[in-house]
């Protein structure tokens, strides 16, 4: 089973780095250790420039770019009129690219569409006669 095919309305499982290491694997016909190697890499130079402050352009992809959030202020729910400052901290913001854009738009256009033909429970549920 390919790790794409694993994705079913209803019940999704999560891509994780070695379903994609088999996908990679079994298309180009490397060895796994390979290409966990070259995978491995991949996302530790994503993630060194992103600690540099360097922001991470993957064409069609998408663009990660490090920020810092504004401080603000928080609330103890546990403790009504208590505040306290939140901190400003370094962040990742990530902005889908074009074609991932449009295929997740579609993803979305397919799920509202399954949505509207699977019957609600209160239109499957036989209706009381309270007589």
């Amino acid at each position: 089973m390919c790790s794409g095919e694993r994705f079913l309305f209803g019940a999704m499982a999560k891509l994780t780095k070695r379903d994609i290491v088999v996908a990679i694997s079994n298309q180009t016909g490397m060895v796994q250790h390979q290409v966990f190697d070259i995978v491995q890499r991949t996302l530790d130079k994503i993630t060194d420039s992103l600690a540099s402050n360097v922001p991470v352009e993957l064409r069609n992809f998408g663009i990660f770019q490090p920020r810092l959030t504004k401080p603000r202020v928080g609330r103890n729910p546990n403790q009504p009129g208590s505040s306290f400052v939140i901190p400003s901290r370094a962040t990742v913001k990530f902005k889908a690219g074009k074609v991932m854009r449009q295929r997740v738009e579609k993803l979305s256009r397919e799920l509202k569409e399954a949505a509207a033909k699977k019957p609600t429970t209160a239109q499957t549920r036989p209706a009381v006669n309270n007589a």
